[in-house]
């Protein structure tokens, strides 16, 4: 890719894979994570990463950021919004460097604001010592008490995410190098992390022994590139090499790629809901193409939940696919019978006497011709409180639809997701205080399946044991948040009543 190719792409950003808009007060939708790139060794890293996020912006949309190292010293622009508004050419050119990191966020930690906004830059004196740079696709379920722990110890936190606990633990290390710190620093932290940490002179690109969150090795000529998402390697014509493996700390300096495995080794627990609805559909994750697998979960849903029905129909964008492999299979023919309006921006101004559905048909919209009077197979990813499905089938209904039958490429969602997928609190989850048969009645559709979880699991091709399917059957690969907490405070309780602690006290 040359400069000047380059240039056109950041003044006139290409097409991409729409994300769902959110923002209306009626979301009830599973809501994406973070996305991370990274660029070693190239003499325009920035506008690389640069459009590695337009790439990854599905992952995240509320704030986005760039460091690079520029002969050690980090330049960074961050701010709130959309990568294209926030990254304009004069802006961009004021982040210089050989290599640097980038990071799209919604926040599944900590509130939306630019102080949260990655990849958070620090000055630090101990261990390996000089600047520093992080962002982080992930939740890390022990992030509340080891943050107490690091206040006890005097640390001052500047964010309220759980990103910034990696960089105090790093830190406080003592490590020779600086890969050493990290490491250090990674083996006291517990949950999802796929992250890129750099300083003046290298990157380190590291992921948990689970492998929760997918993560991409890259070449562009000389230079390496790490992505969240193999969509992000093509926009910049990067080789594809191989994923960063469950566990494994890549360490990429002027010396090329040094690879280690500190941590002892675990059963991976991927994020079975990248397959489902978070990745885009173009990308290869966990091993295989999301497109693909998208499609045999529309295909197992056909042959588990068949129906007599004119039309098959997508809940756009994320189902289109599982709603294609529905057809193929069942020989139903698919139609557009929703216009997706791509151009919603993040709030919207009613008229005060109100429009009876708004945040929904200001996003859809039914074609009225393709709908009406059709016996209809309406396929969707997932359904989470279950309000926005009932306002699209009203939709339907209202234009003219004889019947609508609800087919959804996943299991119901019964529990929160801690490893960043956010999801509500269980109690707000419809199916975890519905059966289907209520759900089915509260939605007034004429039939509702869902994809079983070992359809679901042998759709992706991958080992059955292999997923975090914690949303769907409660079990949890690491103890959850609520019972770090627990921990913390019973060790704080045994503290305060030594007789060590009464002493100083006294003193």
């Amino acid at each position: 890719m040359t400069p000047e190719s380059l240039d056109a792409l950041i003044q006139r950003p290409p097409a991409q894979y729409q994300p769902r808009p959110f923002g209306a007060a009626d979301d009830d939708q599973v809501r994406d994570e973070c996305g991370v790139f990274g660029v070693y060794g190239h003499s325009e890293a920035a506008k690389l990463i640069y459009l590695g996020l337009y790439a990854l912006q599905h992952r995240g949309q509320e704030g986005a950021g760039i460091v690079c190292s520029d002969e050690g010293l980090l330049t960074a622009h961050r701010g709130i919004g959309l990568v294209a508004d926030i990254f304009k050419p004069h802006k961009l050119a004021r982040v210089r460097g050989s290599h640097g990191i980038g990071h799209v966020r919604y926040s599944t930690f900590g509130s939306s604001n630019l102080t949260n906004v990655q990849p958070l830059v620090v000055n630090y004196a101990r261990g390996a010592g000089g600047a520093m740079a992080l962002c982080h696709n992930g939740n890390l379920v022990n992030a509340t008490s080891l943050r107490e722990d690091l206040e006890d110890q005097s640390s001052i936190f500047q964010t309220t995410t759980d990103s910034e606990v990696i960089i105090h633990l790093i830190s406080h290390s003592v490590g020779v190098s600086f890969t050493d710190c990290v490491i250090e620093a990674l083996r006291t932290v517990e949950g999802a992390y796929s992250v890129l940490i750099m300083n003046g002179e290298e990157i380190v690109a590291a992921r948990d022994p689970f492998g929760f969150r997918p993560l991409w090795l890259g070449r562009l000529g000389d230079s390496y590139v790490v992505a969240s998402e193999t969509c992000a390697l093509d926009i910049i014509d990067a080789e594809w090499t191989r994923e960063i493996e469950p566990g494994e700390v890549v360490t990429i300096s002027r010396n090329g790629i040094e690879s280690r495995r500190p941590f002892a080794p675990v059963t991976p627990k991927q994020c079975i809901f990248e397959f489902i609805y978070v990745a885009r559909p173009d990308s290869y994750i966990f091993g295989q193409s999301v497109d693909e697998v998208r499609k045999n979960l529309g295909r197992a849903l056909a042959r588990i939940a068949p129906v007599d029905a004119d039309i098959v129909m997508a809940v756009p964008d994320s189902s289109n696919p599982a709603a294609l492999g529905y057809a193929h299979e069942s020989g139903i023919p698919f139609d557009m019978g929703f216009i997706r309006n791509h151009y919603v921006g993040r709030t919207f101004i009613e008229p005060e006497e109100g429009i009876r559905d708004f945040g929904v048909k200001i996003k859809l919209n039914p074609a009225r011709t393709a709908v009406e009077g059709k016996r209809i197979v309406l396929v969707d990813d997932s359904i989470v409180r279950g309000t926005t499905a009932r306002k699209i089938i009203k939709m339907l209904r209202r234009s003219g639809a004889a019947e609508i039958h609800f087919r959804i490429s996943s299991p119901e969602i019964i529990n929160s997701c801690y490893y960043g997928i956010d999801t509500p609190n269980r109690e707000k989850l419809i199916a975890h205080n519905m059966t289907v048969h209520d759900i089915r009645e509260y939605l007034e559709v004429d039939s509702l399946a869902y994809l079983p979880i070992h359809a679901l699991v042998a759709a992706t091709g991958n080992h059955p044991d292999h997923f975090c399917l914690a949303c769907f059957n409660n079990d949890y690969p690491t103890p959850t948040p609520e019972e770090y907490a627990a921990r913390s405070e019973n060790r704080h309780h045994v503290d305060l009543s030594t007789e060590e602690y009464g002493a100083e006290r006294s003193l």
